[in-house]
């Protein structure tokens, strides 16, 4: 009778062992699941306010290259007004997400950029003038944040 007790009190503790590093397993797994799940909603947001950005300067600069030829901007305006709409849609989602060293870039970010708005809808903003907003340098700190947060190692310029 002892030796069945012993036998089967070392079937529970196997038993046991066994399901408790199951589910050790079984949550690693998830939160590794769901950390990829997440950096990847992370990369796709940061990509996509990164072009509405880049979008809005462009369309700027289309602006201001038509008044300095004299020509209508209207075009222009109003890409970069669309842009922008969906630039602030996208950067309460990059907020959302970030960590705080990416969404103080992303405000910095966010000042450039008004700053071309405000210089683009002057009717003499011209591209001397947008050229001379440093929306370039904020994007670059950006982007260092960002790989930062995604945990990707620099990539060396060459």
């Amino acid at each position: 009778m002892a030796t069945q007790i012993i036998t089967l009190v070392g079937v529970l503790i196997g038993a046991l062992t066994s399901y408790f590093a199951t589910a050790v397993a079984e949550r690693a797994k998830f939160r590794r699941q769901m950390a990829t799940r997440w950096d990847q909603r992370k990369l796709d947001t940061y990509i996509e306010y990164v072009t509405c950005v880049k979008e809005i300067q462009r369309a700027a600069m289309d602006a201001g290259r038509a008044r300095d030829k004299g020509e209508d901007a209207s075009d222009a305006l109003k890409r970069m007004d669309e842009s922008e709409h969906r630039r602030s849609v996208l950067f309460e989602a990059f907020v959302l997400l970030s960590d705080k060293r990416a969404a103080a870039a992303a405000h910095a970010v966010n000042q450039r950029t008004w700053e071309v708005l405000r210089t683009a809808r002057r009717s003499s903003g011209g591209t001397a003038e947008l050229q001379e907003i440093p929306l370039v340098e904020a994007l670059n700190v950006l982007h260092e944040a960002a790989r930062s947060d995604l945990a990707i190692s620099s990539i060396p310029v060459r």
